[in-house]
C-alpha cells in the first residue's frame, strides 16, 4: 500500500465509528430548526402608573432569567422624550449599551410614540421629526429595530375610556380613515431613507388607531413595499377572534411582542394560547424575537417568570 491510500485509509477508518454513529441518529445528522429569542420588553415592569423602573434595573432582571434580549420603552428611559438627541442623550446610550454588555443582554428593540394621524401637515412633520430622532436614538443603543404606531384620530381624548370602547373611536368631522391612511404611509416614506441609513428596521404595530387591524397594518406595509419596513406583531391588541388576525400578520412580522396578563390585566385580560401561536409564527419560519410584555397586575417579580416560563414552553425553549 503506498503512503497516500495508506494514510487515506487510515483517516476513513477513524471516522467510521463517528458516521455510524450519525447514521444511527437522523437528528444529529441535520441541523436542529431554528428558534425564536426571547426578550423582555422594560414595560413588563413599568405600566406608568407607579414611579419608572430604570432600564438598568430590567436589563439586571433578563440577566439573572437567562433572557438574551431587552425591549427599550422609549418612555422609560431616563432622558426627556421629546428632547432633541443631545451630548447627554448619547453618553446616556452609550452606558446602557456597556450595562447591557456586561450583564450578556442585547438590546433589541426600542418602542417608540407617534401620530401620524394629524390633518395639519406641519404638525405631522414633528411626528416625522420625531420618528427620525428615535431612529438615530436606537443607532446610538445599537438597537437594530423600532417599534412604530399609525397614530389615532384622537376623537376619544383619555386612553382609558378608549380601552373601554375596545379600541373602537370615530374618525375626525370631515375626514375619512382614507385620508388617515394617506398621512402615515407618506410620513414613513420619508422616515425610511434614515431608517436604512442607520440600519435600523421599523415595525409597524397592531397598536390603536389605524393599525387596529391586521388589515390596516398590511395596507400601509404593503402600499410602501420597502425591505426596512415590516410588521410588528403584538399578541395581546386583538380583542376578538385573535388568531385568524395573528396569521393574516404573520408572513410580514419582523418583531413580536407577546402580552400575558397574571394577576388579571391593567385594562382588560386574554387567555391566549401560545402554543397555537407558535404554531401560526413557525408556518412562516420566523426566527425572531419574541419580547415578553407583562401587563398583569401581578407584581413582576413572580408575574414576568411565570410569563417566561409559559412562552419558554410554548416556542419549545424550556
Amino acid at each position: 500500500m503506498n503512503p497516500v491510500s495508506r494514510r487515506a485509509f487510515i483517516g476513513s477508518a477513524a471516522l467510521a465509528p463517528a458516521v455510524a454513529v450519525l447514521g444511527a441518529d437522523t437528528d444529529l445528522a441535520r441541523p436542529e430548526r431554528p428558534k425564536v429569542k426571547l426578550g423582555i420588553s422594560t414595560y413588563s415592569y413599568w405600566h406608568f402608573r407607579t414611579a419608572k423602573v430604570s432600564i438598568e434595573t430590567v436589563i439586571d432582571h433578563a440577566s439573572r432569567l437567562g433572557v438574551p434580549g431587552v425591549d427599550i420603552l422609549h418612555r422609560q428611559m431616563d432622558i426627556e422624550e421629546k428632547a432633541p438627541l443631545d451630548a447627554s442623550s448619547i453618553v446616556y446610550c452609550q452606558k446602557l449599551k456597556r450595562h447591557a454588555m456586561l450583564n450578556g443582554v442585547a438590546l433589541i428593540g426600542l418602542s417608540i410614540h407617534q401620530n401620524f394621524v394629524v390633518p395639519d401637515a406641519a404638525e405631522r412633520q414633528k411626528h416625522i421629526d420625531h420618528t427620525i430622532k428615535c431612529i438615530q436614538l436606537a443607532h446610538e443603543l445599537g438597537v437594530p429595530c423600532i417599534r412604530l404606531n399609525s397614530g389615532r384620530w384622537n376623537t376619544i381624548k383619555s386612553f382609558d375610556e378608549l380601552m373601554r370602547r375596545r379600541g373602537e373611536e370615530p374618525v375626525l368631522e370631515g375626514y375619512r380613515d382614507d385620508d388617515g391612511f394617506g398621512w402615515c404611509i407618506s410620513a414613513i416614506e420619508k422616515c425610511l431613507p434614515e431608517a436604512e441609513r442607520r440600519g435600523v428596521l421599523l415595525a409597524l404595530e397592531n397598536h390603536w388607531g389605524l393599525t387596529r387591524t391586521p388589515e390596516g397594518v398590511l395596507r400601509v406595509v404593503n402600499a410602501i413595499q420597502s425591505p426596512w419596513l415590516g410588521a410588528m406583531m403584538d399578541t395581546g391588541n386583538f380583542l376578538e377572534d385573535p388568531y385568524d388576525k395573528l396569521a393574516l400578520m404573520a408572513p410580514k412580522t419582523v418583531f413580536v411582542q407577546a402580552k400575558t396578563y397574571f394577576g388579571g390585566g391593567e385594562w382588560y385580560t386574554l387567555d391566549l394560547d401560545y402554543k397555537r401561536i407558535a404554531v401560526i409564527l413557525g408556518a412562516v419560519n420566523y426566527r425572531g424575537y419574541v419580547s415578553l410584555e407583562f401587563e398583569g397586575k401581578e407584581d413582576p417579580a413572580t408575574g414576568v417568570p411565570k410569563s417566561l416560563k409559559l412562552l419558554r414552553e410554548a416556542f419549545g425553549l424550556s
